[in-house]
């Protein structure tokens, strides 16, 4: 049976506006948060059961990187394992990066009260990222590369399966259509990876999520949010300009992020242009009469 099919009977039977892990014990016992949450779990079950993310698995690092999406990623998690779907045992994992006035205090503090493992890793990625990078240029490559190694070697200290990222639907489309306008090539985030040395999965659990229901979802959880000092204040990025496109065909024609991710998901290589996917050599008229 489908696993998404099953959380959504499961959560219409349960007391989700009133129960769940200890860091649901001040959220809203509204019924918009309560649509919100259920419609957020099913979208990260449906992942689970769309790339069968749960495979083999026991043990995840939960990149969390004091933000709104990996905090969202780490209580839909959580949520799911107080409910007893989600048999994977889970870490948290924040680098600080040497980021100045970087609180350092802020997530230990957080992941103690909530009685989540965690482990905090230091490594001065940042001064390697001001040094390297010529003034004026963007951060967030460089930065992103530093971040994901240190990330997957924790994740092997640590003796996990996966490394489980926040990225949601926006950063999906964002980078498909950077790669299209920039990179001229069709290729996107996946929502499951094997990394280049092929010891580590990486996950993306929150490949069907909107980032507009996340944003909602934290600010409803009153997450302790910690700005990014370093890519996040640079104006004029590609990420941005991809951002702004997006926002504004959905304003002009509501439902078109939904459309497009499920154009992702529907390939048809026979009719692209790529020879490498489809072997065009062997189309031919079988019977010339």
């Amino acid at each position: 049976m489908n696993i998404a099919a099953n959380i959504a009977d499961e959560l219409e039977n349960s007391e989700a506006d009133t129960g769940g892990h200890a860091l649901f014990a001040d959220a809203p016992r509204s019924v918009s948060f309560n649509k919100l949450r259920k419609r957020l779990l099913r979208q990260v079950r449906q992942a689970f059961d769309d790339f069968d993310m749960l495979k083999g698995q026991k043990r995840w690092l939960i990149g969390l990187s004091g933000g709104k999406d990996s905090y969202g990623l780490l209580a839909l998690l959580l949520d799911l394992k107080w409910r007893g779907l989600l048999p994977v045992e889970l870490i948290a994992c924040n680098l600080d990066q040497g980021q100045p006035n970087f609180p350092k205090h802020v997530l230990p503090d957080y992941l103690t009260k909530i009685g989540v493992r965690h482990r905090i890793e230091y490594r001065d990625t940042y001064s390697i990222v001001k040094e390297k990078v010529p003034e004026g240029a963007t951060y967030c490559s460089l930065c992103s590369r530093l971040r994901r190694g240190n990330l997957y070697r924790v994740a092997r200290e640590e003796g996990c399966d996966a490394l489980v990222l926040g990225h949601h639907r926006e950063d999906i489309l964002e980078t498909f259509f950077m790669n299209f306008f920039h990179g001229g090539r069709l290729a996107s985030m996946p929502a499951k990876l094997l990394n280049d040395e092929g010891n580590l999965i990486v996950l993306r659990p929150l490949a069907y999520a909107a980032e507009d229901d996340l944003a909602r979802f934290a600010a409803a959880m009153q997450f302790p949010i910690i700005p990014c000092d370093l890519c996040g204040s640079q104006d004029g990025l590609q990420r941005n300009a991809m951002k702004d496109m997006l926002a504004d065909i959905e304003r002009r024609m509501p439902g078109r992020k939904d459309t497009m991710l499920r154009a992702l998901s529907h390939v048809n290589p026979s009719h692209l242009l790529d020879p490498k996917l489809f072997d065009f050599s062997t189309l031919g008229v079988t019977d010339p009469s």
